[in-house]
């Protein structure tokens, strides 16, 4: 989905948050959504390893 945006179109959403937000609050989303994002993976790889160890455990006689 994400791939299909183009330099373009991310100068545009990042003018139009500019616009929104203002440049003293765009560090402070930027930051937000990183951590968000880290959280994220972090999450999915936690559950990924489970899966893992449990597919693992049953092959094991």
């Amino acid at each position: 989905m994400l791939s299909n945006i183009g330099v373009p179109g991310l100068i545009l959403i990042l003018t139009i948050a500019l616009i929104i937000f203002g440049p003293k609050k765009l560090p402070e989303i930027g930051s937000a959504f990183g951590k968000t994002l880290s959280e994220f993976k972090r999450s999915a790889t936690s559950i990924i390893d489970e899966e893992e160890t449990i597919e693992t455990n049953k092959e094991d006689p």
